[in-house]
């Protein structure tokens, strides 16, 4: 008679990833795939970049069928223990099995096009051209998991940390000590005695003519209060949201935001790249002060791929029905579901790549990647910042 191994728990896990992720980046300094510079920022895109080299180290790393992780050991003295899709703790487990998918397509890259992996992962142009098409596949699912790691906020308290020991490794005699900046976001943890305001989402929460905008507010402002009305017209739209804020209120506020990114980017962006907002204010690139064209670029490109998504789908859909043939679900429902749900959504669902009909590429998970990065991005934008605290506290009283 067997029985099934103890669970480890969420904190060894989180431990053991810790102590992999300071070593992944330091290693990652040491090859320049990341600068100190670049890691005394912590630019928002680190954030995924980080946990991401800490997953392809870890696929590397496993010498199991099927993958697991060796654990760190504490003492020496302590037993080894790994890592599996048997004692992975179940809030971890659908990151567990993405990650698991990839172990094989990675260890069985030859070195240089591993090495090349790790470029596209920071954010860097493979040396070998053309690119081989499966890496961007690999990368944007590693991205994808580190993008649900790091809205966990025992990733967030921890970062730092991270960032500032891989800084200090191999510093040498130098007396100039660089240090991260990272901040985490504000704390949500959901409703409590605190909350000013116990009422459903309503168009009234963050009204569209605020009387805290005008037609002349700054070009920043702006975005934020248009990104802020497309947030209750989101939880209004979606009860499945305001369920999710019950019991996963972090994992809830970053999807939230991230389908106001895609409301924005898919009903607001025009087709010279401006943005029709609050009170029908029209915002150009132009317009735009020097620190938020980036961001406003990102999303009206992320609306232009949207609708580059939607026409190649259809055309997709009208080849498939005229040929008797079941045509795929439309990317940008794949698109909903993973940011919802997380990437593993369907994997728990016990689908695989071939049922799912994904690309090489895995283009809807990149996409998806986009938006939740540029999510993450606001969180690093002053202004954003500002009335997160209030955003917050209405979304703590929903559903209450």
């Amino acid at each position: 008679m067997t029985h099934s191994p103890e669970k480890l728990s969420e904190q060894d896990v989180q431990d053991s990833f810790h102590s992999y992720l300071k070593s992944s980046l330091t290693q990652a300094k040491i090859e320049h795939l990341l600068e100190p510079q670049i890691l005394a920022s912590a630019e928002a895109d680190l954030m995924i970049t980080g946990p991401a080299l800490c997953l392809y180290f870890a696929a590397l790393r496993s010498t199991t069928i099927p993958p697991s992780v060796p654990l760190p050991r504490g003492t020496k003295s302590e037993p080894p223990r790994q890592l599996s899709e048997n004692n992975c703790p179940p809030s971890f487990l659908s990151f567990f099995h993405v990650w698991a998918s990839n172990v094989h397509k990675i260890q069985g890259l030859e070195p240089n096009l591993q090495h090349d992996l790790a470029r596209i992962i920071c954010g860097l142009a493979p040396l070998i051209q053309p690119s081989n098409p499966a890496l961007s596949g690999i990368a944007a699912d590693l991205r994808a998991v580190a993008i649900e790691i790091s809205q966990r906020r025992s990733f967030q308290d921890r970062y730092a940390a991270d960032l500032q020991a891989a800084l200090d490794a191999g510093g040498g005699s130098s007396s100039l000590k660089v240090k991260a900046s990272f901040v985490p976001p504000p704390i949500y943890d959901g409703p409590g005695l605190s909350s000013p305001t116990k009422k459903s989402p309503t168009s009234s929460t963050f009204p569209r003519s605020s009387r805290l905008f005008n037609v002349d507010s700054p070009a920043i402002e702006f975005i934020r209060e248009t990104l802020y009305a497309a947030l209750a017209d989101v939880l209004e739209r979606m009860p499945s949201l305001r369920r999710l804020l019950k019991w996963d209120p972090p994992r809830a506020y970053f999807a939230s935001v991230a389908f106001a990114i895609l409301d924005v980017a898919t009903t607001s962006v025009t087709s010279e790249s401006s943005i029709i907002g609050i009170l029908g204010r029209e915002l150009t690139l132009a317009e735009c002060p020097q620190e938020l064209k980036p961001f406003m670029t990102e999303l009206t490109s992320i609306g232009r791929t949207a609708r580059q998504m939607t026409e190649e789908d259809d055309l997709q859909m009208a080849q498939c029905l005229q040929n008797g043939e079941e045509p795929p679900e439309p990317r940008l429902n794949r698109v909903r579901k993973m940011l919802e749900g997380g990437v593993g959504y369907d994997r728990s669902q016990g689908e695989d790549d071939s049922d799912r009909r994904r690309s090489v590429e895995g283009r809807a998970v990149v996409f998806t990647n986009r938006v939740n990065a540029l999510g993450l991005g606001i969180l690093q934008i002053k202004t954003f910042r500002e009335r997160q605290a209030e955003v917050f506290n209405i979304l703590g009283g929903i559903g209450s």
